[in-house]
């Protein structure tokens, strides 16, 4: 009887100490530093309870995990932080008392934390996401001024003999942005002012001549989201980025353009958050860059798209846009956080006209692939596409090539293929300038 008695108070207690059989063990940790923002990634196989608060003099971020065990997965974060973690300076883990890990992040500067749940999704558990942004947010257009590499180039002198462009092909050679003829179409002119008001705001306007036309080149995925892979481990994530910083040169090297990255570095950017900085930075273009997967590994070729309000042109483009409308759910979104600005953005559909210029751009750079490369369809589709809705800037989406066929994923690791596809792209913007030169002139007109 006794030993019934001490077997049963025995799980009795086993029962009373949640503590001994919930621990939460952290399978994995990760760091993504940028200037935008820091994050921090703890990835386990239940969701975690926490608490946060800050402390001043100096500046910390407390965080109380409950129920996790410490181990060397937890341990190790510390030795991922980089000294050169604009947010950061280094991180401790300890035990705060029975059942509850402690994070101490000791940090540069005031911050303002989001810290958030993420359900499983794909290849990834639950995980606890921590982003620091800056206490005062940074103007992405201030900070490329500030940037050194980003630093845009001065107008040029009109008495200086500028040096022509690029030519497209040995027999052909477009001219300079500064130097495409005016348009036949009728231009803006100032209401209510003086007797000069009729003459048109543009023509013949040095001002508007040597205006620098903004390239927005997104670089695709990034960070927590790594896009899609090839059979050689190949990540599309470092593909596009690759790809962006090269067409970034190019297009610094081409008088009258500057281009600007809206991903500078391995970290995530929401869809709708790429568009906002790209209108922030007042771009002219946008150019987002892939290199997808297909579930059949023999697909292969480059296609461009563009934004379509009526549905997707084929059942590939729509699964194709579906499949690029969930990074948000892999990169990780806090959706408790609602930005009205980008709602604004993101609901001001009335972009004919600039769904129109996209599928002009569109077009051009297809061309310009299809003289370097395999097309997987001759012709621009289109489809709902998240990243491609700004109202006001021609966007299109560029899948390089199919990261999942082995022959193309050893092409998109090849630097001078890399180079190759840039001078494409770039060749079909600037195409599109010469047939399309009422652009930089709307541009200004509406900032004046």
């Amino acid at each position: 009887m006794l030993k019934v008695v001490a077997k049963l108070a025995a799980v009795l207690c086993l029962l009373w100490l949640p503590h001994a059989q919930a621990a939460i063990t952290i399978s994995s940790t990760r760091v993504w530093p940028a200037q935008e923002y820091t994050r921090l990634t703890l990835e386990s196989k239940q969701p975690i309870r926490y608490n946060m608060f800050t402390v001043k003099n100096p500046d910390r971020l407390v965080i109380d995990l409950e129920d996790v065990e410490i181990t060397g997965s937890l341990n190790g974060l510390a030795g991922k932080i980089a000294n050169d973690d604009p947010y950061v300076k280094s991180v401790r883990v300890g035990r705060f008392k029975p059942g509850v890990a402690r994070l101490v992040l000791d940090l540069k500067a005031e911050v303002k934390p989001q810290l958030f749940n993420l359900k499983p999704v794909a290849e990834y558990g639950h995980r606890l996401v921590l982003d620091i942004y800056p206490a005062v947010p940074i103007d992405p257009l201030m900070a490329l001024v500030l940037r050194p590499e980003n630093k845009l180039p001065e107008p040029p002198v009109a008495q200086e003999e500028k040096p022509t462009a690029p030519a497209l092909s040995e027999t052909q050679e477009l001219p300079r942005i500064a130097e495409i003829p005016a348009v036949e179409a009728p231009l803006p002119t100032v209401p209510n002012a003086s007797a000069k008001a009729d003459k048109p705001l543009v023509k013949n306007s040095p001002e508007i001549s040597t205006r620098i036309l903004i390239i927005a080149i997104d670089a695709g995925h990034g960070g927590e989201d790594p896009g899609a892979h090839g059979r050689g481990g190949t990540f599309e994530k470092h593909v596009t980025l690759a790809i962006a910083q090269k067409l970034k040169e190019l297009v610094d090297n081409t008088p009258g353009m500057h281009g600007v990255l809206i991903r500078d570095g391995d970290y995530f950017i929401p869809l709708g958050g790429r568009v906002v900085k790209a209108r922030q930075m007042h771009a002219d273009l946008f150019i987002s860059i892939h290199a997808d997967a297909f579930i059949k590994p023999d697909a292969r070729g480059s296609s461009v798209f563009a934004l379509s309000e009526h549905g997707a042109t084929s059942a590939v483009a729509r699964w194709l846009a579906k499949k690029e409308n969930e990074a948000d759910l892999i990169g990780g979104v806090n959706i408790a956080v609602k930005d009205p600005y980008l709602a604004r953005t993101l609901l001001d559909l009335s972009q004919t006209a600039t769904i129109s210029d996209s599928l002009k751009l569109a077009k051009h750079v297809l061309g310009e692939l299809g003289s370097m490369n395999t097309l997987h369809r001759g012709f621009v589709e289109q489809a709902g596409f998240a990243v491609l809705k700004s109202p006001d800037i021609p966007s299109v989406l560029v899948e390089t090539a199919f990261i999942s066929n082995p022959a193309e994923e050893r092409r998109l690791n090849d630097k001078d293929y890399q180079e190759k596809l840039a001078r494409a792209i770039l060749g079909g913007v600037k195409r599109y300038f010469a047939q399309n030169p009422a652009l930089s002139r709307q541009k200004l007109a509406q900032n004046n």
